[in-house]
């Protein structure tokens, strides 16, 4: 990881700085979201709070089962060395679709409503995180002038690929957020949206294959798109949506955001190849 400075003995890395810029930004959006959806703010804080340790639980443990058992199970203190790497956001969303699931049970949060007003602030979240990833792709083809040099070998800036199409999602979801016929319909676009994203960014990486030329996140990504289309087609009848008119306030604050987004793609991309 990319160390930006100390503080004693402790390490500041870009990664973690995006992270907790990503969560901050996120968590704010999404509230912003829960509160236009008329729902109780302490109720979401606590929701967001617990699924975030469910997801970053989820996103180690997957990773370990799907991209390097074998190692690990060869050297199991290496499961809790985190800043060595090793987080996948795919197990992420599996364990924290599923803890929010039972959770909402518990509480009596309407969950298709919360996952709604969860999904923009996700995929912003999803795109922040990655301007400070430093996996890098596979050498590129030729020397193209967005190109990352590692190591003397010119790499395909995968980080920055799948930044600006999060950004892109983002900008569609909030487009459409007040749009919706039902309950759940942004969050299964957030879903199919992010897994075609994954699976085109894939092409540039380097993970286990399943079979030629497909890895291990094609695999994920498909099963989440199936899973989205059949939960699709079950909920879209229930909870229907009756959505009002946008003001002129409403539509100049989603130009702010608009261009809050665009922002965050200059800077990160600034601060992406200022370090690297």
């Amino acid at each position: 990881m990319v160390e930006l400075f100390e503080i004693g003995p402790i390490k500041i890395y870009l990664f973690g700085v995006t992270i907790v810029l990503a969560m901050l930004v996120g968590m704010a959006i999404i509230l912003k979201e829960s509160k236009r959806k008329e729902m109780n703010s302490e109720s979401i804080m606590d929701l967001m709070l617990y699924t975030l340790v469910a997801s970053f639980i989820g996103a180690r443990v997957y990773y370990i089962i799907a991209f390097d058992l074998s190692h690990y199970l060869s050297n199991p203190m290496e499961i809790i060395a985190i800043r060595n790497g090793g987080l996948s956001i795919q197990g992420g969303i599996i364990f924290g679709i599923v803890f929010a699931i039972f959770y909402s049970k518990v509480k009596n949060i309407n969950f298709w409503k919360a996952a709604d007003a969860f999904a923009p602030g996700i995929i912003i979240g999803q795109a922040i995180g990655r301007f400070g990833c430093d996996v890098f792709g596979i050498p590129m083809v030729g020397s193209y002038p967005w190109g990352i040099d590692v190591a003397s070998v010119i790499r395909h800036p995968v980080q920055l690929y799948e930044a600006f199409l999060n950004i892109g999602l983002f900008i569609l979801l909030w487009k459409f957020r007040d749009q919706t016929k039902y309950h759940g319909q942004l969050f299964i676009r957030y879903i199919i949206g992010f897994s075609i994203i994954r699976g085109i960014v894939e092409f540039f990486r380097v993970n286990p294959i399943v079979f030629e030329p497909f890895s291990i996140v094609h695999l994920t990504s498909v099963l989440f798109i199936a899973i989205a289309l059949i939960t699709r087609s079950r909920i879209k009848d229930k909870d229907l949506i009756k959505n009002t008119q946008s003001s002129k306030d409403d539509i100049l604050k989603d130009w702010m955001i608009y261009i809050l987004a665009v922002l965050i793609g200059m800077i990160g991309t600034w601060v992406y190849y200022s370090i690297h």
